[in-house]
This record gives structure tokens, C-alpha cells and sequence, in this order.
């Protein structure tokens, strides 16, 4: 679909000076952007007066959050504006993201290539993610299937995934009317995973390859338990209480119990401080009565471009 309206969503917390950024890549995309969504989580740092007189060549809409609700509160936010706006696709990223100028067209493109080889339920399409020195980005590698490279024997660019990270995904309008918003409860962490393994739960979604974006994230490091300490113990607080609940009341008690003790074996091989390994041993307890449900959009609903 050459003519697909895209909705960019982006949403933001005390990153000024990279939100700049990520604005001037979206406003040279090759594929224009239909509305530009900055979800502004009640930054600090004087991001609310650059957005108020913020011009751009994007028609922009900004939606400052009365409090911060975390990363997962904002693109569930977003995306309802998105959807809201009546666009074909919801492109959703960070705050640090920055794709460059083919990024959008080329999940336009690599969408509709996987459309017409697997059928229309193709829930999503997802960049490459390089780090700022041009190596992979170690904390946005997609999950791929079995099959991964059935397309690219057909000639595409596309492989087969079945979860990614909200780092530049192209959500088709269907999806998000019949799956909902991710769960704005989890605050951060695991939102992404939860979201992408339940739009795939019918057909994978697909990575494009000749779709890339630089992620200016700081470290390029992945994460894992083991490397719990007390500077980032809040984040993975999230993690652990999100991955817990939705093991327990997605997938089941096992699951549950075989993540418990995943978790338990990390923080003990990365030598934890016992402190916290007893308080994220807490929330994983946390996950049996953590369970946030599914928030549909309103299929009628249209939104205002004007600024909230």
C-alpha cells in the first residue's frame, strides 16, 4: 500500500537533547509521516517549553502526561492517539531512536512484501537496531521463528520474528482494534515482549532489514539478572513483578515457577547483594496477584491534532 498513512508515536522523559534528534530523522523520512505524536511524560527538563514552540514540518501533535507513567503508560497512550488519528500504521520508538531517512517507507514496504506471502494477519513490521558505533544494538534483537528465513528465500528483506522492542515497530491499524494497547500497569519493562508475543500469537511479525535505526541508549549491553545493583534495581523491580504475572496467568503455574527459579539462580550467580535479591524475590510473589487487563481502543474514536 504505497499510500499508507503513517502515525509516529515517540514518547519522551527528561531526553531533550536526543528527542531533538529523533524529531529531525522523522521529519526526513522518505515516506511522510501522516501526524507525529510526542507523548511527553512529564519531563523536567524543559522539553514541555521546547514542545510548545516546537514548528515542524510534520504535522504534530503533543500530549503532556500530567505524571510520568513510564515508558509502557506512554506508547499505550500514544497508540490510542495514533489509532485515534485514523492512520493505516502506528510507528512507535523511543526517545532515542533515530531512524534514518528509508527507515518508515522500508516497513511500509517490507509489511506489505509479508502480507502477500503469508496472508493479511501480519501483526507488525520492526527496524534493525544499531548501536551508535554501528554494531548491533545488544538489547533490541528480535526473537525470531523456527522458520526465520522463509522470506528471504522468496527474495525479501524480511525475517521472520515473533517479539521485538519498542525501538521503531510498525503496527498495522487492524492489530491494534483487535489486540488492544500494551498494558499501561507495567510502568516499564516487558511491556514490549508481552505486547509483540500476544499480536503474534496467529502469524510472526517480521524484521526488515533494509529498515535501520540508530539507538543512542548509552551502553551496549543486553540485560540479565545477574547484573541487578542498586543504581538499576528499580527497573528491574518492574521486570521481575511484569514477567512474573504475565508467566502466571498467560502461560501458566509451571512457567511461573521455572521463571522463579531462573530468577533465583541469576541473582545468585551474579552475586546480588542478598537484600535485594530477597526484595526481587518479593516481586515475583508480587506477579500472583499483578494482572493487568487488555484495554481495547474505541473503533470510532478520532482525536484532535491539537496539542493536549
Amino acid at each position: 500500500m504505497v499510500s499508507a498513512t503513517v502515525a509516529a508515536v515517540v514518547v519522551t522523559f527528561n531526553r531533550l537533547e536526543k528527542l531533538k534528534n529523533v524529531v529531525a530523522a522523522i521529519e526526513k523520512q522518505t515516506h511522510p509521516v501522516s501526524t507525529l505524536f510526542i507523548i511527553d511524560n512529564a519531563s523536567t527538563d524543559g522539553t514541555k517549553e521546547y514542545l510548545a514552540s516546537l514548528e515542524s514540518s510534520v504535522p504534530l501533535s503533543v500530549v503532556t502526561m500530567q505524571e510520568n507513567l513510564g515508558g509502557a503508560g506512554g506508547f499505550a497512550e500514544g497508540m490510542r492517539r495514533g489509532y485515534g488519528s485514523g492512520a493505516d500504521h502506528v510507528w512507535i520508538m523511543d526517545d532515542d531512536c533515530y531512524p534514518e531517512p528509508g527507515a518508515v517507507e522500508a516497513l511500509v514496504r517490507g509489511l506489505d512484501e509479508a502480507v502477500a506471502e503469508l496472508g493479511p494477519e501480519v501483526p507488525f513490521s520492526c527496524s534493525v537496531v544499531k548501536f551508535t558505533d554501528g554494531n548491533i544494538c545488544e538489547m533490541n534483537n528480535p526473537v525470531p521463528t523456527w522458520d526465520w528465513g522463509r522470506l528471504l528465500v522468496q527474495g525479501q528483506q524480511n525475517v521472520m520474528v515473533t517479539a521485538c522492542s519498542f525501538v521503531s515497530v510498525l503496527i498495522p491499524r487492524w492489530a491494534i482494534a483487535e489486540y488492544g494497547l500494551p498494558y499501561s500497569e507495567y510502568f516499564i519493562w516487558f511491556d514490549d515482549r508481552e505486547y509483540t508475543l500476544r499480536v503474534t500469537a496467529r502469524c510472526p511479525g517480521v524484521q526488515v532489514l533494509d529498515s535501520v535505526v540508530v539507538h543512542d541508549m548509552g551502553d551496549n549491553k543486553g540485560v540479565n539478572f545477574s547484573m541487578v545493583d542498586r543504581k538499576n534495581f528499580w527497573k528491574f523491580s518492574y521486570g521481575v513483578r511484569n514477567e512474573s504475572s504475565w508467566q502466571l496467568h498467560h502461560r501458566g503455574v509451571l512457567h511461573f515457577l521455572e521463571f522463579g527459579a531462573r530468577l533465583f539462580v541469576s541473582l545468585h550467580r551474579g552475586r546480588v547483594p542478598l537484600d535485594l535479591r530477597a526484595k526481587l524475590m518479593g516481586r515475583w510473589l508480587r506477579g500472583i496477584t499483578f494482572n493487568p487487563k487488555v484495554a481495547h481502543v474505541d473503533e470510532r474514536a478520532t482525536t484532535s491534532l491539537d496539542a493536549a
